[in-house]
């Protein structure tokens, strides 16, 4: 007897929180479901406006010319390696920045596709 109550308790206990959390009518829910799917639109585009201004973002950086500014935007770089790499110009080649001990080679692998040498 005491299990049946239990049981019955629980079950009217579920039933009441389905209730509370279903929506009162179809117009409710239709209002909630647009209200869901404006904001899906929006936030898509926003993460592919995003994903369009970082693509396009990556400009290249030469070594050789690049300004302190320039250097130190790139991933990684401190205002200090900036002034370490231009201090060890010129560059023949990208990779010199670890074969001169400027940068460690995982700091290169950030910036190797953002750096350019040219002479």
């Amino acid at each position: 007897m005491r299990f049946r109550f239990g049981l019955l308790a629980l079950l009217s206990s579920i039933l009441a929180a389905c209730a509370a959390c279903a929506p009162q009518s179809p117009d409710q829910l239709r209002e909630k479901t647009a209200e869901a799917t404006a904001n899906l639109k929006r936030n898509t585009k926003a993460v592919a406006e995003g994903v369009k201004e970082g693509l396009s973002s990556k400009k290249s950086v030469d070594l050789n010319k690049a300004s302190k500014e320039d250097i130190s935007s790139l991933p990684g770089i401190s205002a200090q390696k900036a002034d370490r790499i231009i201090a060890e110009r010129p560059y023949a080649t990208t990779h010199q920045l670890v074969t001169r001990h400027v940068l460690s080679e995982e700091e290169y692998t950030q910036i190797q596709d953002r750096v350019v040498v040219t002479h």
